[in-house]
């Protein structure tokens, strides 16, 4: 059994309802959901105007080799009204794997962990809510060392307003 770290997102439609449903789907095709961050509201990063998104971090046990996970939680993506039509964009969903147990891993289809999780707040601020002390394999911090140097400022809030729980 692999531990895999998720952050899960989306700014279209009704936001909250798209990150249930993607629960539901993680739990039945990917594994057991054994620790989920509070949800947060983000400002898009990247192409600024658009709506905000609503960010997730989930730990999950799953059997599945990296490449196995990554080609369902795409289907995932898709079943859920994903259409990738322009980088950063607006999304239903988008399901990052942000780390693979301590895996490092350079394919043309995978890079592991996401090559981007220190650069992002809305990334590690739900990652530290649930694992502060993960250890980063390549840069060598902890999540909050990384979130502690972090230079994005753009702002991630709670969102309070969620039945999810």
């Amino acid at each position: 059994m692999c531990k895999v770290y998720l952050l899960l997102g989306g700014n279209l439609d009704n936001r909250e309802n798209n990150i249930s449903l993607a629960l539901n789907h993680l739990e039945k095709e990917i594994g057991n959901i054994i620790q989920k961050s509070s949800i947060f509201e983000t400002k898009a990063w990247g192409l600024h105007e658009q709506p905000d998104f609503l960010n997730i971090a989930v730990i999950i046990n799953t059997n599945l080799e990296p490449l196995e996970l990554l080609k369902k939680t795409q289907k995932i993506e898709n079943l859920l009204g994903r259409r990738r039509e322009e980088k950063w964009g607006a999304r239903t969903m988008d399901i990052d794997i942000l780390f693979y147990d301590d895996r490092i891993i350079h394919t043309k289809e995978l890079t592991l962990p996401h090559p981007l999780i220190a650069e992002r707040m809305f990334v590690l601020i739900p990652l530290n809510e649930i694992s502060p002390n993960l250890m980063h394999p390549v840069l060598y911090q902890t999540i909050n060392q990384l979130l502690i140097n972090c230079l994005d400022h753009l702002p991630v809030n709670k969102y309070l307003k969620s039945n999810i729980y």
